[in-house]
């Protein structure tokens, strides 16, 4: 039995990806739920595939279900969709949109076809994880929510003991609450000159 393994890139971010290998017998509904696993989305919207080449031009869709828009052909159902049958060739590519309103794209390319199977992998399967996955739902940080809880404990905005800037002469230039230098330190400076 094949094992095909799928880059997954984010379109927005081609050094965000995952590799997800999955048996050539399996169905787009389980690539679906894997890619949406490696990406720590959710599964409660409206899905398709678009078979492609090698420009990323869509062709024929494979759609989580038939929606209710006009389709140039009638959609090929993901459950009821061997992954295997849609391979046409060796580096075989398809576009994969989620979220119709938020419009979520995906770059989803054959790049390893192996005729043996790991028995240690549960197929389909996330084999590699490069970049942070954006936010289905909104922002989400290298530092995460913990830093907003540090940053209003300490105002990170003043300059600390030993952090003082210094002025052209070498000599400390304190600052006020907006962050400015003191006023006394300016109008030195203007009746110097």
């Amino acid at each position: 039995m094949a094992v095909l393994k799928f880059r997954v890139y984010f379109e927005e971010d081609e050094s965000v990806y995952r590799d997800v290998v999955i048996r050539h017998t399996q169905t787009f509904r389980d690539l679906h739920e894997i890619i949406l696993r490696g990406y720590e989305f959710d599964n409660k919207h409206k899905a398709t595939f678009y078979r492609s080449n090698d420009h990323w031009q869509r062709g024929r869709e494979i759609s989580l279900e038939q929606y209710d828009k006009e389709y140039i052909a009638p959609p090929l159902i993901m459950a009821d969709t061997a992954i295997g049958s849609e391979i046409r060739d060796p580096n075989q590519r398809f576009i994969y949109q989620y979220d119709f309103n938020k419009n979520w794209t995906f770059l989803v390319e054959l790049i390893n076809v192996s005729k043996e199977e790991n028995p240690k992998i549960s197929y389909p399967s996330v084999s590699r994880t490069e970049g942070i996955a954006p936010s289905q739902y909104g922002t989400k940080g290298l530092l995460g929510e913990k830093f907003a809880d540090i940053e209003e404990k300490y105002d990170l905005s003043q300059a600390g003991d030993g952090f003082a800037e210094k002025d052209e002469e070498g000599e400390d230039v304190s600052f006020g609450e907006d962050g400015a230098a003191g006023e006394e330190e300016e109008e030195e400076e203007e009746e110097e000159l």
